[in-house]
């Protein structure tokens, strides 16, 4: 598993690459699971979770018996409405709503297909259904996008430290959206994720002059 530890005013962000849209971070002494799913890691050999955030009820994003695996009891899940319907305990969010839970501050923002659709007049996700989520560690803000393309909500990120954004085909985005978000709100490093066999050479090929905005490509197919 890779890993890549970021330093905060309050001590270090470790963040474990896990696959596909699937993340570990953590930081504080706390651990928090992203769209934990059993197909990108063995979550018995993993740590538990005191957080859980899930963006979505899709299968490659919200897998029962994954979170079945690192829950404990105090463990808090945060979830979209869908999500908060399979597991009734979870606190829902929808798009626009913010709390914070366990000492973290979570931001839920919109994230929806505009342009690409499973049948005319159909997206693959409807606006107002999945979160993405803004995380505040210590001073450092993580956007986790979930599935989206770049919907213009997104220019009202602010101060995004860090962003892992979706960029395949046909369900989220093209490297040349891709680079349209980062473009809006320009976070300081640009993690593509979710991104199946898409070139992620094209997205830094794309965004080669932006030299506040630094690209790290890992395992995230």
């Amino acid at each position: 598993m890779e890993t890549d530890t970021i330093k905060t005013a309050q001590g270090d962000l470790v963040i474990t690459f896990l696959g596909h849209a699937t993340l570990m971070v953590t930081f504080g002494g706390k651990t928090v699971h992203v769209d934990p799913v059993s197909a990108e890691a063995d979550y018995t050999r993993l740590p538990a979770a005191d957080l859980i955030l899930i963006s979505h009820d899709h299968h490659d994003h919200l897998d029962l018996e994954a979170v079945k695996l690192i829950r404990k009891p105090e463990t808090k899940i945060v979830g979209n409405p869908d999500a908060g319907r399979q597991i009734p305990e979870a606190i829902v969010l929808k798009n626009g709503e913010s709390q914070t839970v366990d000492g973290f501050k979570i931001e839920a923002v919109p994230a929806y297909n505009i342009r690409h659709e499973m049948s005319p007049g159909v997206p693959f996700h409807p606006r107002g259904i999945g979160n993405g989520y803004v995380v505040t560690f210590g001073d450092k803000r993580v956007y986790f996008a979930g599935d989206t393309e770049n919907v213009p909500e997104m220019k009202q990120l602010l101060d995004i430290d860090i962003a892992f954004l979706p960029m395949n085909l046909p369900y989220t985005m093209t490297p040349e959206m891709t680079a349209d978000a980062a473009l809006m709100f320009r976070p300081k490093i640009l993690y593509p994720y979710h991104y199946g066999e898409t070139d992620t050479a094209r997205l830094s090929a794309l965004l080669k002059d932006e030299k506040d905005i630094e690209i790290r490509v890992r395992k995230m197919k």
